[in-house]
C-alpha cells in the first residue's frame, strides 16, 4: 500500500491542499497514463507544461496533484501538493515508491560528452564477463543481466529509472552502470540515486541548443559530482582541461586517468592499427580490440573504475582483453575488395576530429579517406560548421548529408554546415541530401585500401524526418552497397 506521505519522503513542499494519507496507485507524468487513485507530477517540459494538463489528469482518475503552481480551480477531494521543483520531487517520489532500488546494488554514473556509451557498454560487459549479474542504462539500449530493453533517452526519465532499478534488485543484480547526460543531471532525473561511484570522460561543444552557455553546460556536469557522497568515488580524466573542475568541490574519494599528465591510472599507446591497441596500463601491457586514442581513454576509465569497484587487476586486464567494440562505436569491416568502412556516431566536433585523427594515424596516406557525414535538425546549429571544417580538412573526400533533420529542411542544415568549409578545401566536398545515396556514392568513389568513414547515426537504426522515424542503419546500408558492387 503507498500512502502519498510517504513517497513524499525528501521532496520540498511549499503547500499543501487536502490529505496527505490517500493511498495512491502509482506515479505518472503523462496525463495519458492516469489512472483511478494515481498521482499525477505537472512537470514544465521544454515543449509542453504539464500544469496544462491537470484538469485532464483529474478526469482520468488523478487522486493527487504535484505541482510547482496551484491550479486557480481546486477540485473537492483532490489533494493538490505544491512544490519547489516537480523534475525534483519525481525523482525522489519515484525512489520512494519503489523502494530506494539503487541503495541495493552498486550505480556507477559515466557523464561526459563522448564516451558515456563505450564506457558503460564495456563495463557491463566486463563484469559479466568476471560472472556478476550486470545492469545497464545506456543510450542504446537498458539491461537487466541478460534481458534487453529499449531506451528511448541517454538518461530515462525518473520513473523509468527506477523502476529498472527494481527490478535489477528483484533479479539479484550487483553492479549497474548508467549514463548521466546533461539533460537529465539538469533535468533532476539522477536526484534520489545512491551513487557508489561516478565517472568523468571529456567535455567539449555539445547541446548548447539547451544549455545557454558553454560553462552552464559544464556546471552542469559538475554538479553530479558535486552531489556523490563520501563513500562514492569519483574518477575524473586528467587530460581534460575541466578534469579538475569536476573534482573541485565533491565529497566522494578522488581518482584521476591521463595518457598524459601525471595520474592514478596512466597509459600508454605502444601500438594503433585497425586491429587494436597495444597499451602499457601502469606498468602492465594490454592489447584490446578497441581502436584509437579516445578508446584508450575509454579503457583507462573502465580499468580504474573496474579497480576501485574491488575486482583483481590482473583480471581486469584479461577482461579487457576480451572485451568487444560497442555496436556503432568506432564498428568496421573489410569488403572482398579491401575497403575499410567505419561507422561511429560521432556527432559532435570533436568525436569527429578524434576519430578522424585515429584513421589518419593509422593509414599510410596512400589510401582516400572519404567522409560521409551530416548534422542533427532541431539542435545546436554552431557546431554544423565546425564539424565540416573538421571533416573537409581531414578528409581527402567529403560528402554532406542528411542526420536526423527532423523539422528542418536538410538542404538548409547542409549550407550551415558548408560554411565551415575553408577555400583550399572546396573540390573536396561534395553534398547529397539523401543519406542512403551518399553513402552509395561514397561506396561507388572508394578503390581497393580505401576508407570510408560514416559518421553522426551509428548504432541508430532509423531516420527522424518531420516527426516521423524511417528505418535505416548505416552499417547495413554500407555493407549493402559493397557487396553489391563487388557482385555487379
Amino acid at each position: 500500500m503507498n500512502v502519498l506521505k510517504d513517497i513524499l519522503y525528501k521532496v520540498t513542499i511549499n503547500a499543501v491542499v487536502g490529505s496527505t494519507s490517500v493511498v495512491i496507485n502509482k506515479i505518472e507524468f503523462d496525463s495519458r497514463k492516469i489512472e483511478s487513485n494515481d498521482v499525477f507530477v505537472a512537470i514544465s517540459g521544454t515543449i509542453t507544461d504539464g500544469h496544462g494538463f491537470i484538469e485532464k489528469a483529474i478526469e482520468s482518475g488523478a487522486k493527487a496533484i504535484i505541482c510547482e503552481s496551484l491550479p486557480e480551480n481546486l477540485e473537492d477531494g483532490i489533494t493538490y501538493i505544491e512544490v519547489a521543483n516537480s523534475n525534483q520531487a519525481l525523482a525522489y517520489m519515484a525512489s520512494n515508491y519503489y523502494e530506494y532500488p539503487s541503495e541495493n546494488l552498486k550505480l556507477v554514473g559515466v557523464t561526459g560528452t563522448n564516451g558515456k556509451t563505450t564506457v558503460t557498454s564495456l563495463l557491463y560487459q566486463l563484469f559479466k564477463k568476471a560472472g556478476y549479474k550486470v545492469g545497464l542504462l545506456s543510450t542504446v539500449k537498458i539491461m537487466v543481466n541478460d534481458t534487453v530493453y529499449k531506451a528511448t533517452h541517454t538518461t530515462p526519465d525518473s520513473l523509468t529509472i527506477n523502476k529498472y532499478l527494481k527490478l535489477m534488485n528483484d533479479e539479484g543484480v550487483e553492479f549497474c552502470f548508467m549514463e548521466a547526460s546533461s539533460h537529465g543531471i539538469h533535468q533532476s532525473r539522477t536526484k534520489g540515486l545512491k551513487f557508489t561511484g561516478g565517472i568523468f570522460t571529456n567535455l567539449s561543444h555539445d547541446h548548447l541548443d539547451y544549455h545557454n552557455t558553454f560553462a552552464e553546460y559544464r556546471d552542469v556536469k559538475k554538479s553530479f559530482f558535486d552531489h556523490l557522497p563520501k563513500d562514492a568515488f569519483a574518477l575524473s580524466n586528467m587530460d581534460d582541461k575541466n578534469g579538475l573542475v569536476m573534482l573541485q568541490n565533491t565529497q566522494a574519494k578522488k581518482f584521476t586517468y591521463a595518457l598524459k599528465n601525471y595520474a592514478d591510472y596512466r597509459a600508454q599507446i605502444l601500438e594503433n592499427e585497425f586491429g587494436g591497441l597495444l597499451l602499457k596500463v601502469n606498468d602492465n601491457e594490454l592489447w584490446t580490440r578497441l581502436i584509437g586514442s579516445f578508446n584508450a581513454y575509454n579503457i583507462l576509465a573502465i580499468y580504474g573504475a573496474a579497480d576501485l569497484l574491488g575486482l583483481e587487476k590482473d583480471e581486469i586486464l584479461r577482461l579487457i582483453s576480451e572485451l568487444d567494440n560497442v555496436s556503432g562505436r568506432f564498428q568496421y569491416f573489410v569488403s572482398d575488395d579491401k575497403i575499410t568502412a567505419i561507422v561511429d556516431y560521432a556527432h559532435t566536433p570533436d568525436a569527429l576530429k578524434n576519430v578522424l585523427e585515429t584513421i589518419n594515424s593509422i593509414r599510410t596516406k596512400n589510401e582516400e579517406l572519404i567522409t560521409v557525414v551530416g548534422c542533427g535538425g532541431d539542435r545546436d546549429k554552431a557546431k554544423r560548421p565546425k564539424m565540416a571544417h573538421i571533416a573537409s580538412t581531414l578528409s581527402t573526400k567529403v560528402i554532406f548529408t542528411s542526420d536526423n533533420p527532423r523539422s528542418e529542411k536538410p538542404e538548409t542544415i547542409i549550407e550551415d554546415m558548408e560554411k565551415g568549409v575553408e577555400p583550399q578545401n572546396f573540390k573536396k566536398t561534395l553534398s547529397i541530401t539523401d543519406r542512403r545515396q551518399a553513402i552509395k556514392t561514397a561506396c561507388q568513389m572508394a578503390d581497393s585500401k580505401d576508407i570510408i568513414l560514416v559518421a553522426g547515426k551509428g548504432h541508430e537504426t532509423y531516420q527522424e524526418i518531420k516527426g516521423k522515424r524511417f528505418d535505416f542503419d548505416d552499417y547495413k546500408t554500407v555493407q549493402e552497397f559493397l557487396k553489391i558492387m563487388k557482385n555487379e
